[in-house]
This record gives structure tokens, sequence and C-alpha cells, in this order.
């Protein structure tokens, strides 16, 4: 590891960025360098200039991807290197406001009953009966599950929020069948070895293995939707919205610090607009 890299590490920790934006923001830097075939801090501003145009109208990153890359970019110069690069401060990707893709109930469990190997099975399982992100479902302790209050307590994911999510029952048996297949002490979701179980693993299962499992299912399946393990979260969201749940109850389930972030669901309801409509209806028949 070189020195940059290890002293920008070091600043990302001192400012409490998680594992994940470390990990995003080391690889903007590093990309950067291998464009131009150079140390980061031997690239000028005028050669920062055109990377960022060269991201933007070239390559055609999306919004959320140009905004990570020049936070990662902009952390490194101001805080690691001390310089001041304009361009840093121009540089505006335009904004998106795109749905995310939601899968029906139906599709869920297409894809869900499609995956053959049970540790993949279990794994994306729980991340949708809980609404999880990925990488909350594949952190589960063992001892993140409350069977007597039947809750699952959700540690240290995004902003550092703690959170308790209900625990089904169909759900908790499936875990325990999992278990008794590793009885790991901590993890639930242990690392495996060349297809084996690591009974003394100290990290969690692959997330690109659990993600091509997904991808995998899905295809098998034919669903043509751009579906990845979070639109599992996503459709989770949705359905309990569908089935009811007010919003408010969703917010704080998913762990969202505003309620116009959760909003985004009560567009992806057909149930919902058919009620709405019927409403509608209902309010002309009064008035007529």
């Amino acid at each position: 590891m070189t020195f940059l890299r290890q002293r920008m590490i070091e600043d990302m920790q001192l400012r409490g960025l998680s594992e994940s934006t470390q990990g995003n923001y080391v690889r903007a830097v590093r990309q950067l360098a291998d464009h131009y075939g150079k140390s980061p801090d031997q690239i000028n501003e005028e050669e920062l200039r055109q990377y960022i145009l060269y991201l933007m109208n070239v390559k055609k990153r999306s919004s959320g991807t140009c905004t990570i890359i020049l936070c990662g970019i902009k952390f490194f110069y101001e805080h690691t290197l001390q310089r001041e690069m304009p361009s840093l401060t121009l540089a505006r990707p335009p904004q998106e406001h795109k749905l995310p893709v939601v899968l029906s109930r139906e599709e869920v469990h297409q894809i869900l009953s499609q995956i053959r190997k049970l540790h993949y099975r279990v794994c994306l399982s729980t991340i949708y009966s809980c609404g999880l992100r990925v990488q909350e479902g594949l952190n589960l302790r063992v001892a993140d599950i409350d069977s007597e209050r039947m809750l699952v307590h959700v540690r240290h994911s995004k902003w550092r929020r703690d959170r308790y999510i209900p625990l089904s029952q169909p759900t908790l048996e499936l875990l325990r069948q999992y278990w008794a297949t590793h009885r790991h002490a901590e993890l639930l979701f242990p690392a495996r070895n060349g297809g084996g179980m690591q009974p003394f693993a100290t990290k969690s299962m692959d997330r690109g293995g659990v993600s091509s499992a997904f991808r995998a299912a899905r295809l098998e399946c034919g669903i043509q939707k751009p579906a990845t393990v979070h639109t599992l979260r996503h459709s989770w969201a949705t359905h309990l919205l569908e089935a009811g749940i007010n919003l408010r109850t969703i917010q704080i389930y998913l762990g969202h610090s505003s309620l116009r972030t959760t909003a985004v669901y009560t567009h992806l309801t057909p149930q919902l607009e058919t009620q709405a409509a019927n409403a509608i209806d209902q309010l002309m028949t009064d008035l007529s």
C-alpha cells in the first residue's frame, strides 16, 4: 500500500467514514491515477477538469456514480493533500430522479425458490423479509436475532444508526434450519471456502457470490427487470405499503432519516393508484 493511500484511509477513519464509503473513495482516486498513468498527487488542475468531463460526456456515468467519484477525489485533494482544485467546486452532475425497480410478490417468490444453494437462498430470503441492505444482511450475527421479542437488531447500518425490524416466524425457522448446518458461534452467514463452511470463519459470506446467485436466478425465471439484490429492499417496502402499513412505520423499519426518501414508494404501488382513482371517482359521484 502506497503512503498516499494509507494516509487517505487514515484521514477517512478520523472523519468517521464507513468502510463502504472508504472503499468507494479509494477506488475513485485509483481510477483517476490509472486514467493518467501516474500518481494522483502529480495530476494538475486541467487534467482533473478533463477527467471530470470525460466521466460525464464519454463514460456517461450516472448522477449518483459521478457524485460518489467526485466526493472521493475531493476528499483526497482537500483533506489528504490539502490542495485546492477549483474544478471540484464547479462540477455538479445533473440531478436524476429515477424511480427504483420493484418486483411483485410473485416475482420475488419465483426468484427465491429458484436459488438452489441453501446459504444463498436463506440469506436473500432474510434480506427480503426484513427489508435489509445487502451488507446489513451479510453482517447479521446470531445475537442479533431476538426470538423472544421476534425482532432483528440491525447494527451499524448506514449513518451508523441501529434499528429493530419485526422478525417473521417463517424467517426465524429458516434461519434456525440454516444455522444448524454450520453452528457458527457468532455469524449467521459465515464465509465459505471451496464450497464448504468455515467453522472458524471471521468474516461473512462474499457479497459478490450473493449478487451472482440472485442474478442467475432472476435470469432463469425469465424476469427482464434490471433487478439486483437491493431491489428486494425496495420491493419489501412497496409490498408493506400495499398491505396498508403507514409510511412513517416503513421509514423507521428502513432506517431512512427523511420521510421524503420513503415517500418514493407511493409512486410504485398500483394498488394505491387504484384506491386513489376510486376515491376521486367517489368524490365526483358525491358532487354530481
